[in-house]
């Protein structure tokens, strides 16, 4: 009887264990996708109204879509990093608090730096490693988009280097104060123990009344 209970009691751990992946890789991917095409509209709605405006916005506030034509990625850009907030809705999240704020995309100068997940939770950034030198990177506002030419890649660093979102970031080939964007995630895949850096450099600030860029339409 003994024997017959622990067999029954692995097979029930077994099927809570199951149910939960099932959770972390496919319910959290739906829901998440679900909670970002409902912002992105939201989004579209309210400039066609003429609303959100490039200033300041409040934590959790969407305020741009990324682009990544090459991964088929397109995705709202919200006001900080918040896990809850933000990221576990699927969107990305800009950095801009205490020593980890950076520019926004009209900036003259900056580094314009996001954060997403690799994995569940929408996993927007989980193919950003196939990203090769010329790839387009596009922010699309209100009233321009902004797009940028992938420069470089960091495969691997702590959590806790926050240089590579500095204005000139170490190790990203850029040498003088310019242009940039900066995509994070966690590294390898289904952990956080590290994170890996995409970087960019401008190439076209383009207004939306001259339509889209090339690399939206192509």
């Amino acid at each position: 009887m003994i024997s017959r209970g622990l067999g029954e009691l692995f097979i029930t751990v077994g099927v809570l264990m199951l149910l939960f992946v099932t959770y972390q890789l496919w319910w959290t991917n739906i829901r998440a996708q679900q909670q970002a095409d409902g912002a992105a509209h939201d989004l579209q709605e309210e400039w066609a109204k003429g609303k959100g405006r490039p200033g300041a916005f409040e934590p959790g506030q969407g305020f741009a879509l990324l682009h990544i034509p090459k991964l088929d990625v397109v995705v709202p850009v919200a006001e900080g990093i918040d896990k809850q907030q933000v990221l576990d809705r699927g969107m990305v999240g800009h950095y801009n608090e205490g020593a980890t704020k950076t520019a926004m995309p009209d900036a003259r100068t900056g580094n314009f730096a996001v954060a997403g997940h690799r994995n569940t939770h929408g996993e927007p950034f989980r193919y950003i490693n196939r990203l090769k030198p010329g790839d387009p990177i596009v922010v699309e506002t209100r009233d321009k988009y902004y797009v940028y030419k992938m420069a470089s890649i960091l495969p691997q660093t702590d959590p806790g280097n926050t240089s590579v979102i500095g204005p000139v970031p170490p190790g990203s080939g850029f040498t003088k104060p310019g242009r940039y964007i900066t995509l994070t995630t966690c590294t390898p895949e289904f952990t956080s123990k590290y994170r890996m850096i995409v970087w960019g450099k401008m190439a076209e600030e383009r207004p939306r009344s001259k339509g889209k860029p090339s690399a939206l339409v192509n």
